[in-house]
């Protein structure tokens, strides 16, 4: 048995406890300042409010003020803030977290440079760990959404990081008959896929929005145009990772994600809306101004490529479908699929 510490008790994080506490390990799972609410309920009867699951009886729940109590004697620690608190993890949690003890975050996202460069978040969290300090970085990607893997269905994701060894140990005590665990020491491609698929998945959505649209019903689908904006999704995607120098064959991990993501939670909701011809303020109206990875994603990927085109690296025709978007996002512009930009003439057998 292995002790190990859950930091943040968002829906992810808080689901992988249903694999750990199974594999027989004790569990400690500590909230952020904005998950008082969740730990507090979770003290007396087991049940998350936000995933609406309840957890195994037996795990020990900690404030955050109560952290450092709850990493004494951990051999792995999982990090499950969203994006939007990455500055208060880097700030607050890294400088605490023991070199010895392998770090596992399941916070999924990139951001971009000057130069164009996309760096997946463990490269983030890498550089923003305090001075001579050298945490084990390792990270989740792949299709997993957390209440289905605390409903026990199967799941296949990758664990990245620089060390093989570690990358065992961890899959060692999380893996389970439905949770099935890759390993891949590919932590920019593995990660850069995973989250690049959030700004497709708006994209992908537009055709749910634009099929209400044309049959003046809600919930109506049309199939052949999402398959379509997927399809071209997997094809952008799949350069975007050649060009960070991501391993061609984790575009599973993204294709696999973006699936997930097209079937639910709100990237779907503003992509829905957008597509039935509200504009990107209205639809954020409509959605209360929340912030949404998507948005952050697209704009973030976006900027990327342009940058990328201004010193001739690639070409922005190339991503169609991704400045589309961007434009949306950004300048205002109508949902006005370019249909015709996603097609191309491949002769390479002709004679």
């Amino acid at each position: 048995m292995s002790v190990i510490t859950f930091i943040c008790a968002g829906q992810m994080n808080s689901a992988i406890t249903f694999p750990a506490f199974e594999n027989g390990h004790e569990v400690r799972l500590v909230g952020s300042p904005l998950d008082r609410e969740i730990i507090d309920r979770l003290r007396e009867d087991n049940y998350h409010i936000t995933l609406k699951r309840t957890l195994h009886d037996g795990i020990k729940y900690y404030q955050i003020e109560e952290v450092e109590e709850a990493l004494e004697g951990a051999e792995l620690i999982l990090g499950g803030v969203s994006s939007f608190g990455l500055d208060w993890f880097c700030d607050e949690i890294l400088p605490i977290i023991p070199e010895e003890i392998p770090l596992l975050t399941v916070t999924k996202g990139m951001m971009d440079r000057e130069d164009g460069t996309l760096e997946p978040y463990p490269t983030i969290f890498a550089r923003r760990q305090p001075e001579g300090k050298r945490i084990n970085f390792n990270a989740i990607g792949g299709p997993c959404t957390s209440y289905e893997l605390a409903d026990h269905d199967n799941s296949h994701v990758a664990f990245c990081g620089k060390n093989v060894k570690t990358l065992q140990f961890i899959k060692s005590l999380l893996q389970t008959d439905y949770y099935h665990i890759s390993l891949s020491t590919d932590i920019v491609g593995v990660e850069c896929a995973v989250a690049m698929k959030n700004a497709y998945a708006l994209g992908v959505t537009l055709a749910v929005g634009m099929s209400e649209k044309m049959e003046g019903k809600i919930g109506v689908q049309h199939y052949n145009s999402q398959a379509a904006l997927f399809g071209q999704s997997v094809k952008e995607m799949t350069k975007l990772l050649e060009l960070i120098g991501g391993k061609p064959e984790n575009i599973v991990h993204g294709a696999g994600d973006l699936y997930v993501t097209v079937f639910g939670g709100r990237t779907r909701k503003i992509g829905t809306l957008l597509g039935r011809g509200l504009t990107f303020d209205e639809a954020m109206e409509e959605l209360q101004g929340v912030t949404l990875e998507s948005i952050v994603i697209a704009t973030r990927t976006a900027r990327a490529v342009r940058k990328l085109a201004e010193r001739s690296v690639v070409r922005l025709e190339d991503f169609p479908l991704l400045m589309h978007v961007d434009s949306i996002i950004n300048e205002g512009e109508p949902v006005n699929i370019p249909w015709d930009d996603f097609t191309w003439n491949d002769f390479s057998m002709a004679e």
